[in-house]
């Protein structure tokens, strides 16, 4: 099949088969996949965290996870599962308009789910990533759900936030992708301070770490919300930036040429920071895209395409275009 007629799959699973079984097991409200995946996935973090977070989107309408913690009551994979569930739940909630005490409940629900998960195991990184992601819902400084939630940060230029949580969340899973994902979600939430944060989480960040991408969400961010209230004429009036331009190459760099796979094992990266890559690469103008987009494969992601196009059903074509651009540019070369 010639690349420009690529069948793109969209699914959050991605290539991994054994996670795309367990979400449609799932979906039939049947939860012996999911104890199986996670048991044999133990204690990487780094997948443990990924797949669980798949799960609980696959698991927010239903009853199968509820079920698994009735049938085992002490198991630590249903119980970080149900604190999963329920933060999914509280999300969903908070952006369908749900707010006030209603909210207050769910969030309070969510965090003594989360509570309950770290005392059964307390080396497990994904409850305080969990809390992080409540935090988001928690944007009234004058009105906080909870005080840890507005903790000042060691770096005075940064915003008040739920820094303690984040150390949590480091201390076991140093550098843990999605904690200073949900991190940077509190700041977008609140309107300030998160390409300042995910610079700063960037500069410190290991050789090889996903976290170099995260000012490229940043930026992704603030151009959605710039096109959203009509304050930018076109892409390239704001990915012209030296700035945007820098991050984009320092993440090439740093993560991807940094983290290529053997031939004969498969590629652990995020398929949702593959995906930012080959975009930011493309817009900034700063090309060498090819390698990020055959990565990819067909495995494209609904963001950032989805988010930067006028026309939400356009995105498979943003992809396709900027898939195409980038093989040309190579072939040229």
């Amino acid at each position: 099949m010639a690349s420009n007629d690529m069948h793109l799959i969209d699914h959050p699973a991605g290539p991994d088969e054994k996670l795309r079984l367990a979400c449609e097991d799932l979906q039939m409200d049947r939860w012996l996949e999911a104890r199986r995946l996670l048991r044999d996935t133990g204690d990487d973090w780094t997948l443990r965290t990924f797949r669980s977070q798949v799960l609980a989107r696959g698991a927010a309408n239903n009853r199968a996870i509820d079920a698994w913690c009735a049938e085992e009551p002490t198991d630590p994979d249903a119980l970080m599962m149900r604190a999963r569930v329920n933060t999914e739940r509280v999300l969903n909630a908070h952006r369908g308009g749900v707010s006030g005490r209603a909210l207050r409940r769910a969030v309070d629900a969510a965090d003594a789910a989360c509570q309950i998960a770290a005392d059964w195991w307390p080396k497990d990184p994904v409850p305080p990533v969990c809390q992080l992601a409540l935090a988001q819902t928690d944007t009234d400084e004058t009105l906080p759900h909870n005080e840890v939630n507005w903790g000042r940060s060691s770096d005075a230029t940064l915003p008040l936030g739920p820094w303690r949580l984040l150390d949590r969340a480091h201390r076991l899973d140093p550098y843990g992708r999605e904690a200073h994902h949900r991190m940077l979600g509190v700041f977008h939430a609140r309107g300030r301070g998160g390409l300042n944060f995910a610079h700063a989480v960037a500069y410190s960040a290991p050789e090889g770490s996903a976290l170099h991408l995260l000012p490229l969400y940043a930026h992704v961010e603030a151009y959605q919300k710039k096109l959203q209230g009509r304050q930018t004429a076109s892409v390239i009036g704001y990915w012209s930036s030296e700035d945007a331009a820098l991050c984009a190459e320092q993440a090439r760099y740093s993560w991807f040429e940094q983290t290529q796979p053997r031939e004969d094992e498969p590629d652990p990266r995020s398929l949702l920071d593959l995906n930012y890559l080959a975009y930011a690469l493309t817009v900034t103008g700063v090309g060498n895209a090819a390698e990020v987009f055959e990565a990819i494969g067909p495995y494209a992601t609904l963001a950032p395409w989805a988010q930067v196009t006028p026309n939400y059903s356009w995105w498979q074509d943003e992809f396709r275009s900027a898939r195409r651009k980038a093989m040309s540019d190579r072939s040229r070369r």
